[in-house]
């Protein structure tokens, strides 16, 4: 078991995509999802897919398991999709010396970015990048169970 810990961010501004090293193409679904539990379906460029199931209801930090499924189970389990199927592109985005994956949503959430620093250390916000917006850390309409079962957040930055 590992332990999932981060913030999310809206994202404002364009500069970071100067600082792009990797781009990947992510398509998630849900199979099950209730109060401080979900089980998820990503699919990341054609490779293996993982099956991952989160539990917990803190807003930085939630029990995680992960295991790689087959393509084809994969592609099969859609069929069993709860709510739509969340589309986005994944960049990796360095900054004082912290990963950051910086989604961009497609279909139904075009037109949300979305920011995600997963690490257990508590950066000041004074070394977070200034194309950070707005913190929605907590905020469950952000969250990618929200996004695929609920309605669209209106993006404000």
């Amino acid at each position: 078991m590992g332990k999932e810990v981060e913030r999310k961010f809206l994202v404002s501004g364009t500069v970071w995509r100067d600082l792009v090293e990797a781009d990947i193409r992510i398509l998630q679904f849900y199979l099950a999802a209730a109060p401080g539990r979900t089980v998820r379906v990503r699919i990341s460029d054609g490779a293996p897919a993982r099956l991952t199931l989160k539990f917990g209801s803190k807003a930085r930090e939630r029990d995680e398991f992960e295991y790689p499924i087959p393509l084809a189970d994969a592609v099969e389990m859609l069929g069993f999709a709860i709510g739509r199927v969340i589309e986005k592109t994944r960049h990796h985005v360095r900054h004082g010396g912290y990963l950051y994956e910086v989604d961009v949503f497609g279909g139904a959430l075009a037109g949300l970015v979305m920011a995600e620093l997963e690490t257990p250390d508590d950066v000041p916000d004074e070394l977070l990048p200034d194309w950070l917006g707005r913190e929605v850390t907590g905020e469950q309409k952000f969250y990618n169970a929200s996004l695929a079962l609920g309605g669209i957040p209106e993006i404000a930055a």
